[in-house]
């Protein structure tokens, strides 16, 4: 089976239905989710993963019918499913039954699903422009979450990149400073130093970019957190992601412009696939 789902207790294949016409998230967008990944028998900060997601769920006004431990442990039910060594994407996902603005939290359902979905190839780098769409502030927005409603600007902004032929879209912040990728953390290497923007409360200060500047600190390679401008982007000697989905990731333009993979992005996905596969429990 290529996909496996936990809800009302049970694991089930395909892809079932999940909510009924009149739901409060149907039509009032109350669901939070997150996103880990199973890969070469290793779970990268699983553990972190689930304990955000219940974070998230109370951060939008739901409560997280398991706790971080039991999501864990269904996380791990479902890796076994699947060969070792499978390439998995693990989404604990959770909405609101009832309510009317605000979800109820007591109506809070669970869906935690384990798919077959490969890490994408890190060696051919895509290419960015600076979207028009930019990411609300905390007080615009429920930006301490992964909540479902904010991937609708996010969304316009990679859709208007893809319509423009790039890959990925740059996020500006309200002040007009960069804030992250579409859908991924931000970095750019420059002098030699690794630079990612402020965690400013307008972006999600991701479990991997948290992880990579842990790891840049422990290998002396220079690494900054600071305001970065778009014109701080354009003349990057090196610009990638970081997020959940694929690691880290190079890109190879931005905007009309050239890039290599340089020494500092290699060293970024080298740090953190050695810190996958040796300091990880078996993604049995």
């Amino acid at each position: 089976m290529e996909q496996w789902h936990f809800v009302d207790g049970k694991w089930v294949t395909g892809n079932p239905p999940l909510m009924r016409a009149f739901d409060h998230a149907t039509w009032l967008m109350g669901g939070i989710f997150d996103g880990a990944r199973a890969f070469d028998g290793v779970t990268p900060d699983l553990d972190l993963h689930c304990r955000r997601a219940v974070r998230s769920a109370s951060n939008v006004g739901l409560r997280s019918p398991l706790s971080a431990g039991e999501i864990e442990e269904i996380c791990r039910d479902g890796i076994a499913r699947f060969p070792r060594g499978s390439h998995l994407y693990i989404r604990p996902f959770m909405w609101s039954e009832d309510g009317w603005m605000a979800p109820d939290p007591a109506s809070t359902r669970i869906c935690i699903s384990v798919v077959l979905t490969p890490l994408p190839d890190a060696t051919k780098g895509a290419s960015a422009m600076i979207s028009k769409w930019r990411r609300p502030s905390p007080e615009m927005a429920p930006t301490d979450a992964k909540a479902v409603c904010l991937y609708a600007q996010a969304g316009r902004a990679s859709g208007e990149a893809r319509a423009k032929g790039f890959d990925e879209a740059v996020m500006l912040d309200p002040l007009g400073n960069i804030a992250e990728f579409a859908s991924a953390n931000l970095w750019i290497a420059k002098d030699g130093a690794a630079i990612t923007p402020a965690a400013s409360g307008c972006f999600l200060n991701g479990i991997t970019r948290q992880r990579l500047i842990r790891l840049f600190n422990a290998a002396k390679i220079p690494v900054y957190e600071r305001t970065l401008t778009p014109k701080d982007i354009l003349e990057c000697d090196e610009l990638f992601s970081s997020g959940n989905f694929g690691k880290v990731m190079p890109m190879r333009q931005i905007e009309d412009r050239k890039l290599e993979i340089g020494p500092i992005t290699r060293r970024a996905r080298e740090l953190y696939m050695d810190f996958a596969h040796g300091g990880l429990r078996s993604a049995a």
